[in-house]
């Protein structure tokens, strides 16, 4: 039975998702809750070799997008039935970089992959085990960019798309905070930092107090 409470983070390149995560792991921290936190795809041995894989490819093989939707959902099925739902299932709370949302947006926006074959693998794969919250960083894409530049950090495969590969992706995030309200939260990320903190800060006093 789960007892645990189960949160994703979500956004495009440059959205600033590992500096939010930092400050979401301070704040659980503080609240003195148990808390893992993981991300996708990875979260166990097996699924990080899948990542390496889906982000780092052979250079001499194109990655087509069927096998990259697919390659996706292996990390992600063992990603649950090994770390998420034993942890859930022991009243944890989970906290992961990435999870079902990602599908949609990446392979379903920017791969333009039909939803019902997302939807299929998700039923399948994913079932119940859904986040109860999903804090969605959201920036428009050309701003992400520059920020990412000026990061200056190496890019995956997927980051070296196009500008409108993300902007597909941006644009199935947003239709699905429409379509999941009560679980997605839009956080503007192109405001300061304190500002993002807030609206993180705001939604996870709500959510716990719930």
């Amino acid at each position: 039975m789960i007892q645990g409470k189960f949160i994703s983070i979500e956004g495009t390149e440059g959205a600033g998702k590992s500096t939010a995560l930092q400050f979401i792991k301070q704040y659980l921290t503080k609240a003195q809750l148990d808390v893992v936190w993981t991300r996708e795809p990875g979260g166990t041995e097996l699924a990080e070799e899948i990542r390496r894989i889906v982000l780092h490819p052979m250079s001499f093989e194109e990655v087509t997008p069927e096998t990259e939707l697919l390659l996706m959902f292996a990390a992600r099925a063992q990603h649950i039935k090994k770390y998420i739902l034993p942890a859930l299932e022991a009243g944890k709370w989970v906290a992961t970089d990435r999870f079902i949302d990602a599908s949609y947006a990446y392979q379903g926006g920017g791969r333009s992959i039909d939803t019902k074959y997302i939807t299929m693998l998700d039923e399948w794969i994913v079932g119940p085990i859904y986040p109860n919250l999903t804090l969605l960083l959201d920036i428009a894409p050309h701003t992400g960019f520059e920020r990412a530049e000026k990061r200056g950090s190496e890019k995956d495969r997927i980051e070296h798309e196009e500008i409108d590969f993300f902007v597909r992706v941006r644009d199935i995030y947003l239709e699905r905070a429409k379509q999941y309200p009560e679980r997605i939260k839009i956080i503007d990320a192109s405001v300061p930092l304190f500002a993002v903190e807030n609206q993180i800060r705001d939604v996870l006093d709500d959510f716990i107090k719930r």
